[in-house]
């Protein structure tokens, strides 16, 4: 992206004073977002001309440092972008258009000028959207950044990938695979890059588990087929050595998240593929598909956030959610039910839940298994029979809250069951529940395993509930509501209709 500054936004009534904070904060949006900032060159003889010499000084000491537009494209004889804009009487006249001129013509993406006679001319010519002032601007550019971050256990942290040791053994077989001079010439590329990973640490700092993700806005052309320019988040590095903890279904969660909340829609990896390669098992459970083979004969698994709605055509509802996570079907073929859910238990379930009070164990980089997984299991002693897969579960958190959270789309029910060694079967390491809970509970008891798609943006509390005639108490077991209580909730609780299909 190409921005040109009018020298105009550096310039006070008192030019010795700081940059505004407005400024500098656009400024280091700009660079942020890696914008090339420009400076017309008509800008620069212009401010030539001051005969100030301190003024003009302290201004041009604070330009310098930005590269001016080459070869700009001049307006002479341009006779209906000047008779649009008018001709100019005036030399500053003259110089405003041929500043303007390079927007017009599509040197440069974006103009960022205080000179409210460029505005009106920008509108006569239909551009007014790409010019823009500072506080334009910081609104515009900020919804390019990435600032918006993911819900992650204590156990996860982000961290740059210079702060990571090069010789830890999680490394050893990526070194194997891609050449060890190779990986450590990347490895330094992408520390000096600054870039960013999630990684979990064992107790003795050891990496257990590392993602290194990139956004990237460019084409994929380095591979059969090749794929067109778009923002995309790849997954440069996926590796889980700390196994039994469901951190590979957490990664995935929080790439996915990332991806929602910044605006994301495609994410992609490559990777050498293996006989039984638990990796692939584990993408392609969440939508992933082969979509490729790069230069490398590496695998190129590509997950699109949005597809083409028609793909989703004569699926069922479990299939929409089993291949297009996090899509569901949320129309009148699946019943909706209310489940109630006590806060301990929603704590250790939703660990991603805002404002979640922590379990002090988890500040020593201990994980709450179940909270990492996307498919999760919910057991009740509910004799409710109807819930069917693709169904949708409103999670309600009883007690303290007393709200509708969260949403979740039912993948099998099992009933009637008896046998703790068949609960334990079935739940593995899916429940909140230990293994004492689950032998001394009473039987039998209904297993529900479903698949967490989304926390309501606004959770819907008891009183909204009733007012709406949704419920008409508070649930004290699994609530079958109608279709029109459930269209209320997704309204008022600011579900995300781009991943909804009816």
């Amino acid at each position: 992206m190409r921005v040109l500054l009018d020298t105009n936004i550096f310039i006070y009534r008192e030019d010795d004073r700081p940059l505004s904070e407005d400024l500098q904060k656009l400024l280091k949006t700009l660079h942020e977002i890696k914008a090339d900032q420009l400076l017309h060159p008509l800008s620069l003889d212009d401010l030539e001309k001051d005969r100030n010499k301190t003024r003009k000084g302290i201004i041009i000491s604070k330009i310098k440092a930005y590269p001016s537009l080459k070869a700009p494209p001049n307006p002479e004889g341009d006779s209906k972008y000047l008779e649009t804009v008018g001709y100019g009487t005036t030399i500053n006249e003259q110089i405003d258009n041929g500043i303007l001129y390079a927007v017009y013509k599509n040197a440069v993406d974006f103009l960022i000028t205080e000179d409210k006679g460029i505005h009106k001319k920008a509108r006569r010519l239909g551009i007014d959207d790409r010019v823009l002032l500072i506080n334009d601007a910081l609104d515009v550019f900020e919804h390019y950044t990435l600032r918006k971050e993911t819900i992650r256990p204590p156990a996860l942290e982000e961290k740059y990938i210079y702060n990571l040791n090069l010789t830890d053994p999680i490394f050893d077989s990526l070194k194997q695979e891609y050449e060890k001079e190779k990986f450590e010439e990347w490895f330094k590329k992408i520390s000096r890059e600054g870039r960013k990973c999630w990684v979990h640490h064992r107790e003795d700092e050891s990496i257990g588990a590392i993602l290194i993700y990139k956004v990237e806005n460019e084409a994929i052309d380095n591979s059969n087929p090749p794929f067109p320019k778009k923002l995309r988040l790849k997954i440069s590095t996926f590796k889980v050595t700390h196994v039994g903890h469901k951190i590979g279904e957490l990664f995935i969660k929080l790439s996915i998240d990332f991806c929602i909340k910044n605006g994301i829609e495609e994410m992609y990896l490559t990777h050498f593929t293996k006989p039984e390669d638990r990796l692939v098992e584990l993408i392609t459970e969440y939508g992933f598909y082969k979509a490729g083979v790069n230069y490398r004969d590496e695998d190129i698994f590509m997950k699109e956030l949005v597809p083409e709605r028609k793909v989703m055509e004569g699926l069922t509802p479990l299939e929409i959610t089993m291949e297009y996570y996090p899509h569901f079907y949320d129309g009148k073929n699946v019943k909706k039910f209310v489940v109630p859910i006590y806060p301990e238990y929603h704590s250790k379930l939703f660990t991603d839940y805002p404002n979640r009070q922590l379990k002090l164990y988890e500040f020593f980089s201990k994980f709450i298994v179940e909270g990492n997984t996307i498919k999760k299991v919910y057991i009740s002693h509910s004799r409710i029979m109807s819930i069917k897969p693709g169904d949708i579960l409103l999670f309600y958190r009883s007690r303290d809250r007393k709200e509708i959270t969260s949403l979740g789309i039912v993948e099998i029910a099992y009933s009637g069951i008896e046998d703790s060694k068949e609960i334990l079967k079935i739940v593995g390491k899916r429940t909140v529940f230990t293994r004492g809970e689950i032998e001394s509970m009473k039987k039998p008891i209904l297993i529900i395993m479903f698949r967490h798609h989304f926390h309501l943006k606004n959770p819907l509390h008891l009183h909204e509930l009733k007012a709406k005639d949704i419920l008409r108490g508070p649930p004290q077991s699994i609530t079958e509501i109608k279709n029109g209580s459930y269209v209320k909730i997704k309204e008022e609780g600011g579900i995300d209709e781009r991943f909804t299909v009816d």
